[in-house]
């Protein structure tokens, strides 16, 4: 069924169509839509769950954790400063390999206080072994978070579905909403592996001495290599039941391109419809969609852009000290490879600014005329009294 939804209301449909049993929340601008929506939801019945209201988005993921522990499927939402006030507790997630998905809204950190658009929260937890997945648009969003459930039950690991504050989950477009057969068809019911229960002791969250502790690690580790791989079965799997499927990446006119622009979440459509017009001009340049962060997809990755001669990133982010962080992976990625082409990075549309089209094109004409990388991130957009 088409709904005219906005983009945190596709992670409210998706959460309901995965017959999610414990919700916990704390409410944060721009996610607060989210959790919104399953509060309503809850209360009039169409979402059998219980929804738990905490003070604190630490709270909230500690309410998860417990839930999850205790064998039934598992939400929460945040964003920015509630994001990295979970931090502590994404380890222990991780950590106990529990299948928690999570919605976060990319929203700047303060100071100064800012609520819109910067992927800097999400990627500050890279290390926490979090599953990550950048959306686009609102149908990837939808879909992504019934993916993310199935995925994170197979490998038993947390999946955080990242979608751009404002920019999609405040902006309303038609999304395609699965009817509840289909749905469960390629959604089964939750059977954990591990769960809290009395006729069945066992020990979780205890004391892990250097005897033990190193291979705990190497699980999460070995968990992880294993999900690009369980990200495609997932999307072949909703793709026989819903005809569509993303990919860790998406390739956009890159088998020729002599530049290649490297970019994730909702400035992926800019760029896309610049990559387009510039090919209408006889311009070689190509796309590359960062869908999955983590694990990073080095390989893949690095087979599409080895062709290139130079690559362009741009990053909604700082990684202070170092720059853009997207920027940083591909070089690792490529690091290896026979052929390593230029990596040009750039850092853009921090604290919600806009990338339009002409911030494309200037990304794409400095990249054109400059015979090698800057050795920092060049910043895009600075106002000129900076």
């Amino acid at each position: 069924m088409k709904k005219v939804l906005e983009g945190s209301h596709a992670v409210s449909e998706a959460v309901k169509l995965a017959r999610v049993r414990v919700v916990s929340a704390y409410p944060i601008t721009p996610q607060t839509h989210i959790v919104e929506a399953i509060s309503e939801a809850c209360a009039e019945g169409s979402l059998d769950a219980r929804f738990i209201c905490v003070e604190s988005e630490h709270s909230a993921m500690a309410a998860a954790i417990g839930a999850s522990s205790g064998g039934v499927r598992t939400f929460t939402a945040t964003s920015s400063q509630g994001l990295a006030y979970m931090h502590e507790l994404l380890h222990w997630a991780s950590g106990a390999r529990l299948p928690i998905v999570m919605a976060e809204v990319n929203r700047a950190l303060a100071p100064g206080w800012n609520i819109w658009m910067d992927q800097t929260d999400s990627l500050a937890q890279r290390d926490t072994g979090w599953i990550q997945l950048y959306c686009e648009d609102g149908q990837e969003v939808l879909d992504t978070t019934l993916m993310a459930f199935r995925l994170a039950e197979e490998v038993n690991l947390p999946v955080m579905v990242v979608l751009d504050a404002f920019f999609l989950s405040h902006t309303w477009e038609p999304v395609d909403v699965p009817d509840r057969e289909s749905a469960d068809r390629f959604l089964p019911a939750f059977f954990p592996r591990v769960v809290v229960d009395t006729a069945n002791p066992c020990n979780m969250g205890q004391m892990s001495p250097p005897g033990v502790y190193m291979e705990m690690r190497h699980s999460v580790q070995m968990a992880m290599q294993m999900a690009g791989e369980c990200l495609n079965e997932t999307e072949d799997a909703f793709y026989r039941v819903f005809n569509r499927k993303y990919g860790r990446i998406e390739q956009h006119l890159c088998e020729d391109a002599e530049i290649v622009l490297v970019a994730a979440g909702t400035a992926v459509g800019v760029c896309r419809e610049v990559v387009s017009g510039l090919r209408e001009e006889g311009e070689k340049v190509g796309l590359l969609k960062i869908r999955l962060f983590r694990p990073f997809p080095s390989k893949i990755v690095s087979e599409v852009l080895k062709r290139a001669r130079k690559v362009a990133v741009i990053d909604r982010n700082c990684s202070f000290g170092v720059g853009g962080i997207f920027a940083q992976e591909i070089k690792a990625a490529l690091f290896n490879s026979d052929h390593r082409p230029g990596v040009y990075s750039y850092i853009a549309g921090l604290g919600g600014r806009d990338i339009t089209p002409d911030t494309v094109r200037e990304i794409y004409r400095i990249t054109r005329n400059t015979e090698k990388p800057e050795p920092e991130s060049v910043w895009i957009g600075l106002r000129p009294d900076e």
